[in-house]
Protein backbone atom coordinates (compact mmCIF):
# COMPACT_ATOMS: atom_id res chain seq x y z
CA UNK A 1 0.00 0.00 0.00
CA UNK A 2 2.81 2.43 0.86
CA UNK A 3 4.51 1.77 -2.48
CA UNK A 4 1.26 2.37 -4.35
CA UNK A 5 0.73 5.70 -2.56
CA UNK A 6 4.33 6.88 -2.89
CA UNK A 7 7.20 5.32 -0.92
CA UNK A 8 9.64 8.10 -1.79
CA UNK A 9 7.10 10.95 -1.85
CA UNK A 10 7.47 13.61 0.81
CA UNK A 11 4.70 14.53 3.22
CA UNK A 12 3.13 17.74 1.95
CA UNK A 13 1.03 20.23 3.95
CA UNK A 14 -1.72 21.27 1.53
CA UNK A 15 -2.34 24.51 3.46
CA UNK A 16 -0.37 27.63 4.29
CA UNK A 17 -0.55 31.21 5.50
CA UNK A 18 -2.07 32.21 2.17
CA UNK A 19 -5.86 32.42 2.11
CA UNK A 20 -6.26 30.59 -1.21
CA UNK A 21 -4.19 27.55 -0.18
CA UNK A 22 -6.06 25.01 1.94
CA UNK A 23 -9.73 24.42 2.75
CA UNK A 24 -11.30 27.23 4.81
CA UNK A 25 -14.43 26.84 6.91
CA UNK A 26 -17.37 29.10 7.74
CA UNK A 27 -18.87 29.50 11.20
CA UNK A 28 -22.62 30.02 10.83
CA UNK A 29 -25.70 29.92 13.05
CA UNK A 30 -29.47 29.99 13.21
CA UNK A 31 -29.56 33.51 11.74
CA UNK A 32 -27.64 32.52 8.58
CA UNK A 33 -30.08 32.39 5.62
CA UNK A 34 -30.60 28.96 4.07
CA UNK A 35 -30.03 28.38 0.36
CA UNK A 36 -31.40 25.69 -1.93
CA UNK A 37 -28.65 23.95 -3.91
CA UNK A 38 -29.05 22.01 -7.17
CA UNK A 39 -26.72 18.98 -7.39
CA UNK A 40 -25.41 16.99 -10.31
CA UNK A 41 -24.90 13.99 -7.99
CA UNK A 42 -28.40 14.51 -6.68
CA UNK A 43 -29.17 10.91 -5.73
CA UNK A 44 -26.36 10.83 -3.14
CA UNK A 45 -26.72 14.39 -1.82
CA UNK A 46 -28.67 15.73 1.14
CA UNK A 47 -31.48 18.02 -0.02
CA UNK A 48 -32.16 20.75 2.53
CA UNK A 49 -31.35 24.38 3.09
CA UNK A 50 -27.59 25.04 3.32
CA UNK A 51 -26.46 27.95 5.55
CA UNK A 52 -24.21 29.61 2.98
CA UNK A 53 -23.01 32.99 4.30
CA UNK A 54 -22.57 36.00 2.05
CA UNK A 55 -19.87 35.96 0.93
CA UNK A 56 -18.69 32.44 1.88
CA UNK A 57 -15.12 31.26 2.30
CA UNK A 58 -14.59 28.85 -0.61
CA UNK A 59 -11.63 26.57 -1.34
CA UNK A 60 -9.58 27.82 -4.26
CA UNK A 61 -8.94 25.66 -7.31
CA UNK A 62 -11.30 23.25 -9.02
CA UNK A 63 -12.81 21.49 -5.98
CA UNK A 64 -14.43 24.64 -4.56
CA UNK A 65 -15.49 23.12 -1.26
CA UNK A 66 -17.64 25.16 1.11
CA UNK A 67 -17.63 23.95 4.73
CA UNK A 68 -20.20 25.37 7.16
CA UNK A 69 -20.34 24.68 10.90
CA UNK A 70 -23.66 25.69 12.45
CA UNK A 71 -22.73 26.36 16.07
CA UNK A 72 -26.38 26.74 17.13
CA UNK A 73 -27.61 23.45 15.67
CA UNK A 74 -24.27 21.62 16.16
CA UNK A 75 -24.40 20.54 12.54
CA UNK A 76 -21.85 20.38 9.73
CA UNK A 77 -22.72 21.13 6.09
CA UNK A 78 -20.31 20.56 3.20
CA UNK A 79 -20.52 21.24 -0.54
CA UNK A 80 -18.29 20.12 -3.41
CA UNK A 81 -17.78 22.25 -6.54
CA UNK A 82 -20.07 25.00 -5.27
CA UNK A 83 -20.95 27.71 -7.78
CA UNK A 84 -23.29 30.68 -7.51
CA UNK A 85 -25.01 31.84 -10.66
CA UNK A 86 -27.93 34.03 -11.58
CA UNK A 87 -30.29 31.16 -10.79
CA UNK A 88 -28.82 30.41 -7.38
CA UNK A 89 -26.37 27.84 -6.04
CA UNK A 90 -25.26 24.63 -7.74
CA UNK A 91 -22.78 21.99 -6.55
CA UNK A 92 -21.50 18.58 -7.42
CA UNK A 93 -22.65 17.06 -4.15
CA UNK A 94 -23.64 18.08 -0.65
CA UNK A 95 -23.83 16.41 2.74
CA UNK A 96 -24.67 17.24 6.33
CA UNK A 97 -23.85 15.64 9.69
CA UNK A 98 -25.18 15.94 13.23
CA UNK A 99 -21.99 16.66 15.20
CA UNK A 100 -23.50 15.05 18.30
CA UNK A 101 -23.64 11.69 16.51
CA UNK A 102 -21.16 9.21 15.05
CA UNK A 103 -23.57 8.22 12.26
CA UNK A 104 -22.00 7.83 8.82
CA UNK A 105 -23.33 8.33 5.29
CA UNK A 106 -25.37 5.48 3.79
CA UNK A 107 -23.31 2.69 2.22
CA UNK A 108 -21.92 3.64 -1.24
CA UNK A 109 -22.91 7.32 -0.87
CA UNK A 110 -20.45 10.07 -1.60
CA UNK A 111 -20.32 13.31 0.37
CA UNK A 112 -18.45 16.48 -0.53
CA UNK A 113 -15.41 14.18 -0.51
CA UNK A 114 -14.66 11.08 -2.59
CA UNK A 115 -14.57 8.74 0.42
CA UNK A 116 -18.01 9.81 1.62
CA UNK A 117 -16.48 11.22 4.80
CA UNK A 118 -16.80 14.70 6.30
CA UNK A 119 -13.88 16.97 5.47
CA UNK A 120 -13.88 19.38 8.41
CA UNK A 121 -12.99 16.84 11.14
CA UNK A 122 -9.85 15.80 9.24
CA UNK A 123 -8.45 19.28 8.68
CA UNK A 124 -5.30 20.51 10.42
CA UNK A 125 -6.37 23.72 12.17
CA UNK A 126 -4.08 26.39 13.56
CA UNK A 127 -5.90 26.66 16.89
CA UNK A 128 -5.35 22.94 17.54
CA UNK A 129 -1.64 23.27 16.87
CA UNK A 130 -1.43 26.32 19.13
CA UNK A 131 -3.15 24.32 21.89
CA UNK A 132 -0.35 21.78 21.58
CA UNK A 133 -2.20 18.72 20.25
CA UNK A 134 -4.31 17.58 17.31
CA UNK A 135 -6.66 14.94 18.73
CA UNK A 136 -7.93 13.33 15.54
CA UNK A 137 -6.81 11.63 12.34
CA UNK A 138 -5.87 13.89 9.42
CA UNK A 139 -7.29 13.79 5.89
CA UNK A 140 -4.86 12.87 3.09
CA UNK A 141 -4.86 12.07 -0.62
CA UNK A 142 -3.22 9.49 -2.89
CA UNK A 143 -2.75 9.56 -6.68
CA UNK A 144 -4.57 6.31 -7.44
CA UNK A 145 -7.09 4.32 -5.42
CA UNK A 146 -8.77 0.97 -5.92
CA UNK A 147 -12.39 0.27 -6.77
CA UNK A 148 -13.38 -0.21 -3.15
CA UNK A 149 -13.44 1.33 0.30
CA UNK A 150 -13.06 0.30 3.93
CA UNK A 151 -14.68 1.60 7.10
CA UNK A 152 -15.23 4.43 7.93
CA UNK A 153 -15.27 5.43 4.23
CA UNK A 154 -18.58 4.90 2.42
CA UNK A 155 -17.66 5.49 -1.21
CA UNK A 156 -14.94 4.72 -3.75
CA UNK A 157 -13.64 6.78 -6.64
CA UNK A 158 -11.01 4.52 -8.19
CA UNK A 159 -10.55 1.32 -10.15
CA UNK A 160 -8.61 -1.91 -9.99
CA UNK A 161 -7.75 -4.33 -7.22
CA UNK A 162 -7.50 -3.31 -3.58
CA UNK A 163 -4.63 -5.78 -3.24
CA UNK A 164 -2.42 -3.45 -5.26
CA UNK A 165 -4.02 -0.03 -4.76
CA UNK A 166 -5.13 1.65 -1.53
CA UNK A 167 -8.86 1.79 -0.72
CA UNK A 168 -10.64 4.90 0.47
CA UNK A 169 -10.64 4.89 4.27
CA UNK A 170 -7.14 3.42 4.55
CA UNK A 171 -5.35 4.65 7.67
CA UNK A 172 -1.61 5.26 7.74
CA UNK A 173 0.38 5.92 10.90
CA UNK A 174 3.76 7.59 11.26
CA UNK A 175 6.15 5.03 12.68
CA UNK A 176 6.99 5.38 16.37
CA UNK A 177 10.70 5.27 15.51
CA UNK A 178 10.63 8.58 13.57
CA UNK A 179 12.53 11.24 15.55
CA UNK A 180 10.59 14.51 15.83
CA UNK A 181 13.05 16.53 17.89
CA UNK A 182 14.49 18.52 14.98
CA UNK A 183 11.14 19.87 13.79
CA UNK A 184 9.68 23.25 14.68
CA UNK A 185 6.69 23.35 17.00
CA UNK A 186 3.99 23.58 14.35
CA UNK A 187 5.40 20.67 12.35
CA UNK A 188 6.09 18.61 15.47
CA UNK A 189 2.48 18.85 16.70
CA UNK A 190 1.25 17.68 13.29
CA UNK A 191 3.69 14.79 13.20
CA UNK A 192 2.79 13.70 16.71
CA UNK A 193 -0.86 13.53 15.65
CA UNK A 194 0.20 11.34 12.73
CA UNK A 195 1.85 8.99 15.22
CA UNK A 196 -1.09 8.96 17.62
CA UNK A 197 -4.12 9.04 15.31
CA UNK A 198 -2.67 8.64 11.83
CA UNK A 199 -4.23 9.89 8.61
CA UNK A 200 -7.18 8.60 6.59
CA UNK A 201 -7.29 8.38 2.80
CA UNK A 202 -10.22 10.55 1.71
CA UNK A 203 -9.68 11.58 -1.91
CA UNK A 204 -7.63 11.12 -5.06
CA UNK A 205 -4.86 13.67 -5.44
CA UNK A 206 -1.14 14.16 -5.02
CA UNK A 207 0.69 11.61 -2.84
CA UNK A 208 0.77 12.19 0.93
CA UNK A 209 -0.91 15.60 0.79
CA UNK A 210 -2.45 16.35 4.17
CA UNK A 211 -5.25 18.91 4.30
CA UNK A 212 -5.58 21.90 6.56
CA UNK A 213 -7.32 25.23 6.88
CA UNK A 214 -5.42 28.33 5.70
CA UNK A 215 -4.36 30.76 8.41
CA UNK A 216 -2.04 33.77 8.28
CA UNK A 217 -0.31 32.51 11.41
CA UNK A 218 1.12 29.38 9.80
CA UNK A 219 4.93 29.44 9.51
CA UNK A 220 5.49 28.11 6.00
CA UNK A 221 9.22 27.62 6.59
CA UNK A 222 8.47 25.32 9.54
CA UNK A 223 5.76 23.46 7.62
CA UNK A 224 8.12 22.98 4.66
CA UNK A 225 10.25 20.66 6.81
CA UNK A 226 7.43 18.09 6.67
CA UNK A 227 8.69 17.24 3.18
CA UNK A 228 11.57 15.32 4.79
CA UNK A 229 9.07 12.73 6.04
CA UNK A 230 8.73 10.10 3.31
CA UNK A 231 6.18 7.42 2.50
CA UNK A 232 8.49 4.79 3.95
CA UNK A 233 8.19 6.50 7.35
CA UNK A 234 4.55 5.35 7.52
CA UNK A 235 2.90 2.02 8.15
CA UNK A 236 -0.59 0.77 7.30
CA UNK A 237 -2.91 0.19 10.26
CA UNK A 238 -5.34 -2.74 10.39
CA UNK A 239 -8.54 -0.93 11.37
CA UNK A 240 -10.94 -3.83 10.77
CA UNK A 241 -11.87 -3.88 14.46
CA UNK A 242 -12.47 -0.13 14.74
CA UNK A 243 -16.18 0.11 14.05
CA UNK A 244 -18.78 2.24 15.86
CA UNK A 245 -21.20 0.10 17.88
Amino acid sequence: MIAAIGATAGLHPDFSNQGDYGIPFNIVGASTPRSTVDFYYAAESDHLGYPIPSPPLIEGGSDRHILMIDIDACRLYELFDAQQGSGGWTAGSGATWDLRSNALRPETWTSADAAGLPIYPGLVKFDEVTAGAIRHAIRFTAPSTCGGYIYPARHQAGSGSCSTKPPMGLRLRLKASVNLSSFGTQARVILQALKTYGMILADNGSPLYITGAPDRRWDDDVLHALHTIKGTDFEVVDTSGLVNR
